[in-house]
């Protein structure tokens, strides 16, 4: 596979088997001068995160050629009108035809199918990447099944996104300073791997290297938690037989805080079925939580209460000046 390094400015940040997040302060980034052409890159799937990555590759000139596999006629269209890729086709063997990068952005459940379809296209040596939310299962299903192609696949999961759906939602920037997590396991390819980091660094997104099963510990209490919370707390204060006036009055607070629960129900249903061990940990732990919050309540005692919002403004605000990315997701 032939690529060429151009200068280029993002940053980056890795620690292999993974760090809490309080543990990698913001020293640790630091610019890095690398950018990856490629000949064809294939994007399977060009929705929100297909799309962005299709105008990414495009504004920076990251490949020749970004070709996307879309489902549906009207993707045609959509693809052409907003140049989220260079060519759009309903047939996946000849989109993933002579690809040297494979990017997988279809929710988690069509991938293995998808995969399993496009071998006989795959080339010798290319590379297939996803940008999956789970990667224990992923890496799992998909290293093996690549790998009888003669290909390579590395995990990734970009922390980028937003409630909405579609390519006509994509933005060029959505993966802009963005945290990308690449899962890398004692069977991968070290070029490819290396190949895989510069993409993700040449689209502006910083790098943190876990393992998949640390990944999906992390990311069920950060990500698909907060989702599920976002959820229940949308089911439960919008039923139908409360007041008619409970709607009225959420607010800014209920809009913002359940912002997330509007994404995809199929991309959430197979990641909350993906993960389903560490999630539901994660919520036995929130329960738990919650528990103690009904306790300090209950006692009614002025102190405690205002240590609970005390405590969590201070570790909120420290996030924010130390972590928080501009990512919607």
């Amino acid at each position: 596979m032939e690529f060429e390094l151009e200068a280029t400015w993002h940053f980056m940040f890795s620690s292999y088997g993974g760090l809490p997040q309080n543990d990698l302060p913001s020293s640790i980034l630091h610019p890095l001068s690398f950018r990856v052409r490629w000949k064809k890159i294939t994007l399977v799937g060009v929705g929100l995160l297909g799309g962005s990555l299709g105008m990414a590759i495009k504004r920076r000139r990251l490949a020749r050629c970004v070709e996307g596999f879309v489902r549906r006629a009207v993707s045609l269209s959509e693809c052409k009108k907003l140049r989220a890729v260079d060519r759009a086709s309903m047939d996946l063997l000849s989109a993933v035809e002579g690809a040297d990068l494979v990017i997988l952005c279809t929710p988690l459940a069509q991938m293995r199918t998808l995969v399993k379809q496009m071998l006989p296209a795959l080339k010798r040596g290319a590379i297939v990447t996803d940008v999956g939310s789970v990667k224990g299962s992923v890496v799992k299903d998909l290293e093996s099944i690549v790998a009888k192609a003669g290909a390579h696949f590395i995990g990734s999961h970009p922390m980028a996104g937003a409630e909405k759906t579609g390519v006509s939602a994509a933005r060029a920037d959505l993966f802009e300073n963005a945290v990308c997590v690449v899962t890398p396991t004692k069977r991968s390819n070290k070029v490819a791997l290396r190949k895989v980091e510069q993409f993700w660094k040449s689209v502006g997104s910083r790098l943190l290297m876990l393992t998949p099963e640390a990944h999906d510990e992390l990311v069920s209490r950060s990500s698909h938690l907060t989702h599920l919370l976002a959820t229940t707390l949308s089911n439960y204060v919008l039923r139908p037989f409360h007041s008619k006036h409970q709607a009225t009055l959420c607010a800014n607070g209920f809009r913002d805080t359940t912002r997330i629960a509007s994404g995809s129900p199929e991309m959430w249903r197979d990641i909350a079925l993906a993960n389903r061990p560490q999630v539901r940990r994660a919520l036995d732990d929130f329960v738990r939580e919650l528990q103690r919050v009904q306790a300090v309540l209950r006692r009614g005692r002025a102190g405690e209460i205002a240590k609970l919002f005390k405590t969590a403004k201070a570790r909120r605000d420290l996030w924010c000046a130390d972590y928080c990315s501009p990512s919607p997701e």
